[in-house]
């Protein structure tokens, strides 16, 4: 008969800390101009008005907003709003 030791175990997460693992993911990083273009977009500007206050296009305009929607999985203005508010936009 052979004996083995093991390391009593521990719990690795305390019931108070659970919580604050379900936190949500940290945001994806935005370019400057995904940045100010969300901005916009959240302050209540069109696309065409956002175009025009940064020197663009508007369709440049709608290709940062969809790579915005992309990174952070989203997929209506109002979502987009939101989270500009959440990150400090």
């Amino acid at each position: 008969m052979s004996l083995t030791l093991t390391a009593p175990q521990t719990q690795t997460q305390t019931p108070a800390a659970a919580p604050a693992a379900t936190a949500e993911a940290p945001v994806p990083s935005l370019a400057p101009r995904e940045e100010e273009a969300l901005r916009h977009i959240a302050a209540g500007c069109t696309y065409l008005q956002t175009a025009r206050n940064m020197g663009l296009s508007k369709h440049t305009v709608d290709a940062y907003l969809r790579r915005i929607r992309a990174k952070l999985g989203i997929s209506s203005t109002a979502e987009m709003t939101r989270m500009a508010i959440a990150m400090g936009l």
